[in-house]
């Protein structure tokens, strides 16, 4: 079984993920880590969990998710996994980082592009990619039905769901896709956000306001 730890890092507090099996393979989801301090916890994390990081994913592509891609794709050399509709999302974040005083060292290119339906495996296990645009063009989950739990970006969150007035956003898209692609899963369905506490598919298909 594949286990997820979540660390809230940088000013935005944006949820960056490691998914790790007991075989010692691990993945880094969105990671944001922007200070000594904040790389530092993930390196004593996969330390003390002896872990060995083979992939690099990004759910999305806006600054919090991606402000540590060059240091673990560096640190761990790995290539970045993304959807091909998020590049331009990841070609912006230089032009304008500095306006949230971030200090942004340049994400690597993606070495392999994402896509519905494609599958990742870590160790044996396998998480399935849904595209689910709205919040960003190439927005994608990653769902772990042996685990039922995903991993679901910017997304839905507890309460609410992701912003739609960037650049790509699309609010109706957002919605339509939370019913077609989440809200059609199991009840008992954890989800991992990119901000906040976690919830799951069955209390946010009865509460969430923006479904009501």
């Amino acid at each position: 079984m594949l286990q997820a730890h979540v660390f809230t890092v940088n000013p935005f507090q944006e949820n960056s993920t490691v998914v790790y099996a007991e075989t010692g393979e691990c993945a880094i989801f969105d990671p944001g880590f922007s200070n000594e301090q904040e790389r530092k916890e993930l390196l004593d994390f996969i330390d003390s969990k002896k872990l060995k990081p083979v992939m690099l994913i990004n759910t999305h592509c806006h600054i919090d998710h991606v402000l540590g891609n060059r240091f673990v794709a560096d640190k761990f050399g790995l290539g970045l996994q993304m959807h091909k509709d998020d590049l331009p999302l990841l070609k912006a974040v230089p032009q304008y980082a500095h306006l949230y005083g971030m200090d942004y060292d340049p994400s690597p290119e993606p070495e392999t592009f994402l896509a519905e339906g494609d599958e990742i495996e870590l160790a044996g296990e396998k998480l399935k990619v849904l595209h689910v645009p709205g919040h960003a063009p190439g927005h994608i989950m990653l769902v772990y039905e042996k685990g039922k739990w995903l991993i679901g970006g910017d997304v839905l969150f507890q309460g609410s769901i992701g912003r739609t007035d960037l650049p790509g956003g699309n609010h109706e898209q957002l919605l339509d896709n939370i019913r077609k692609k989440i809200f059609t899963l199991p009840d008992d369905y954890s989800v991992i956000p990119g901000h906040g506490p976690l919830t799951n598919v069955g209390i946010e298909r009865k509460t969430n306001p923006f479904f009501s």
